[in-house]
């Protein structure tokens, strides 16, 4: 089993300058705007992705 995905950016500024913070698993800290943030995975979505036919996607 692989590590978890770190976040590229910050989710407030855009900014790449993130760290891991103390308080957990998931939660990161941006030294550029000072924001503190947590990340989790909720789930898969029961339906899967769909595509609306009227666009020339196919169901999925």
């Amino acid at each position: 089993m692989s590590e978890r995905a770190a976040p590229f950016y910050c989710p407030y500024c855009g900014d790449e300058d993130l760290r891991p913070s103390e308080e957990g698993h998931g939660a990161w800290e941006c030294a550029s705007c000072n924001r503190a943030f947590r990340l989790s995975f909720l789930g898969l979505l029961a339906r899967g992705l769909q595509r609306n036919r009227d666009e020339g996607g196919t169901t999925a």
